[in-house]
């Protein structure tokens, strides 16, 4: 899953060119690239990091085991005898992080080229020849539950089994396309055999091409680093020149390239649509569905992007803003062209927030928060809680008689956003505590006495709503504010970062630039005193979620849960009545056959975790896979035990949409994904419940008990 992100303003970390340290180094050897990095990142950590680990041999064997485990994640590379020889290397990071040569990395680098090389030989060799489906046989794919090859035989045998299982996979969607179709002249077993094993070979081609020729020493080096940072914390970051760029560009919700949705098809790169008022739909010429074969940078040779991932496909394409790009374009008509386009601002859309109406008992306004956007470039750019705002003034333009603000799946972002955004809803106070590394807790509050929204109010959360979303959560719960709904708890991210250019600390004159650390400064706190790390925070109204155990407490390396003094606050006038909507609540989820269906695929998902083997014959395979898909099938169709919720855009917001078809028709697919939505409907329920229990108390009356 993508990172978990809150960023605020700290105190500088002072680092001075002087003060790193190379002295293991030779003095005619200057500090390399690689070295300088690690220099930086090895005193950040230790003057900046909030929680320092000691960087020692143990931290040293973490790293380690780490970074092999991110080489060869399957164990199907390296051999038991590379890890012994390897171990004394084990012990060599902190030295390395000090100024010493970086031979532990440089050692694991050669080696796993070789055996990347070695291996690419292998799978097509076990590929080129039939296999015996009839044979019994099974196979281990957790890595957790197998060792490393004992020698080159052992790997190839590694090798063997995991391409037939992955060969089984195809055969049987084949033969289920087969038997669907009905053709006069089906094609045999043995015909389909052969299809599925030149189908995984398509797919072992690009990753080992991927590996050999794409995966170069710096980004193995990137992969050695983040061993380290996260080794540290989890949310601690080392990101390479185009990976920093790329998390601006997340949270500014812009970038600079030529407006082009992409994806991956078969080792293509397909243009899936045009943003529009981007330089691609200015300049005219890209349609949806042609093919990029080639980028180049102005005058620059062309890069064949044939077999790229999306995301590589993507670095070559953006760049800065009034420079040349010239893309060779398959067209679907099958003519080839040369497209220059000059780079220029893209904005999404679907980055910001957005809100619809939602018409039934009552009528609700809904809000979508993706994530909690802000763009620290730009003063003038996109800030997630003046757009929120905005959509409160539109909702209640639209009288309605609650709000439920859903923030499901958003990993956070700006913690200035979400303190201003929580003032939205409560007047003036603390909404979120903050401790450095050193010194007493600094309260973040709200000062503004007006409340913009002061009726009914859900917030909907699952364990995907990290960092700034808890603290939303928790600041609106601790107010007795808002009616929490969703997983049990949220992901438990309670720390903030900061992002380090590492270019401020050192001259890139020739070194070109060095990247930047995302590093854990500082922890935050509820207004109760209570940490939202590790724990989240827990739902007033729980909802079977089969997105289960994802959170913080399953990374080791995650830091620990406390708890400080609780900040000065008063409740909510109208607190909410949490027991009431929870017991309603539990009442329909009883009845519901939909979150009954739920519960099954939860249950089926966690048994599905418990298997260690996998059969590598064709017929207890296909059986197996029938008793597991037909178990899974019944979560697909839960949201078809709803009535469809009558959701539609505001008129405003159409208005802007005009004639843009492609912006009508994402706005549609919106729409009709949250239709059969259960978990906003029962959000809704809770909704209707709460605007009931309400309303006689806006009214001056006492609420029915």
């Amino acid at each position: 899953m993508r990172r978990m992100k809150v960023i605020i303003p700290a105190l500088l970390i002072t680092i001075s060119m002087g003060g790193l340290a190379f002295s293991k180094l030779h003095k005619e050897d200057p500090p390399g690239r690689h070295e300088i990095i690690m220099g930086l990142v090895g005193q950040i950590l230790k003057e900046g990091h909030y929680q320092p680990k000691n960087i020692d041999d143990g931290f040293s064997r973490e790293v380690f085991t780490k970074f092999l485990k991110t080489l060869d994640s399957e164990k199907k590379f390296f051999l038991k005898s590379d890890i012994e020889k390897l171990k004394p290397f084990s012990t060599h990071v902190d030295d390395e992080m000090q100024g010493a040569p970086l031979n532990c990395f440089d050692t694991v680098n050669v080696l796993i080229k070789q055996r990347v090389s070695e291996a690419a030989a292998i799978y097509p060799e076990i590929l080129s020849h039939p296999f015996d489906f009839t044979k019994e046989e099974k196979v281990v794919l957790d890595p957790d539950k197998i060792d490393y090859p004992a020698d080159a035989a052992d790997r190839v045998e590694a090798w063997r089994k995991v391409l037939k299982y992955r060969t089984l996979e195809k055969l049987v969607d084949l033969q289920e396309a087969r038997d669907k179709a009905k053709s006069e002249k089906p094609k045999t077993d043995a015909e389909l055999e052969a299809e599925a094993r030149a189908k995984v070979k398509v797919v072992y081609d690009r990753y080992f091409d991927r590996l050999k020729n794409k995966q170069d020493d710096n980004e193995r080096f990137s992969l050695y680093v983040n061993a380290i940072t996260s080794t540290m914390d989890p949310h601690t970051d080392f990101f390479p020149p185009d990976e920093k760029r790329a998390f601006e560009e997340q949270m500014a919700g812009k970038f600079y390239g030529i407006g082009a949705q992409l994806r991956e098809e078969d080792g293509k790169i397909r243009i899936i649509s045009i943003v529009t008022g981007s330089p691609s739909w200015k300049e005219g010429q890209l349609k949806a569905n042609d093919v990029i074969q080639k980028v180049a940078q102005g005058e620059k040779e062309p890069v064949d992007i044939t077999g790229y991932a999306v995301e590589d496909a993507v670095k070559l394409i953006r760049g800065s803003k009034g420079s040349i790009v010239k893309l060779t374009v398959k067209s679907a008509n099958g003519t080839i062209k040369v497209v220059s386009i000059v780079r220029d601002e893209v904005i999404l859309d679907d980055t910001f927030a957005k809100s619809a109406i939602i018409k039934g008992q009552h009528k609700i306004g809904y809000i979508y928060l993706p994530e909690f956007y802000a763009d620290f470039q730009d003063r003038n750019g996109a800030r997630c809680a003046e757009d929120v705002a905005k959509e409160i003034t539109k909702l209640k333009a639209e009288n309605v008689e609650g709000i439920i603000l859903d923030l499901r799946f958003n990993g956070g972002g700006s913690l200035q956003d979400v303190v201003q955004m929580a003032g939205l809803f409560i007047p003036e106070g603390p909404v979120v505590q903050v401790k450095s590394r050193s010194g007493d807790p600094m309260v973040l509050r709200d000062r503004d006495k007006n409340v913009q929204y002061e009726g009914p109010l859900a917030i909907m959360v699952n364990e995907y709503s990290a960092s700034a979303s808890e603290i939303m959560a928790a600041a609106m719960q601790d107010y007795k504010r808002a009616v929490i709904i969703g997983s049990s708890s949220t992901y438990g991210k309670g720390t903030v970062q900061r992002m380090f250019n590492l270019d401020e600390f050192y001259s890139t004159k020739d070194t070109g630039p060095l990247g930047a650390i995302k590093l854990t400064q500082q922890k935050f706190y509820r207004a109760n005193g209570g940490s939202t790390q590790l724990k989240g925070v827990s739902s007033d109204i729980v909802l079977p979620d089969p997105y289960y155990e994802v959170a913080e407490r399953k990374d080791k390396d995650a830091l620990a849960w406390d708890e400080i003094p609780k900040a000065n606050y008063t409740t909510w006038i109208d607190p909410v009545p949490v027991e009431a909507l929870k017991k309603n609540s539990d009442k329909r989820l009883a009845n519901s056959e939909a979150f009954k269906m739920v519960n099954d695929n939860i249950n089926t998902i966690k048994n599905l975790e418990k298997q260690e083997t996998y059969s590598l014959n064709l017929q207890a395979y296909k059986s197996e896979q029938k008793t597991n898909t037909t178990a899974l099938k019944r979560f697909d169709a839960a949201n078809d035990k709803v009535k469809d919720l009558n959701i539609e855009s505001l008129k405003v917001d159409l208005d802007k949409l005009g004639s843009d078809t492609s912006k009508l028709a994402r706005n549609k697919d919106w729409l009709k994904f949250r239709q059969k939505d259960i978990y906003l409907d029962e959000a809704v329920n809770v909704m209707n419940d709460l605007i009931v229990l309400s309303y006689p108390k806006m009214q001056g009356k006492p609420a029915n008990k």
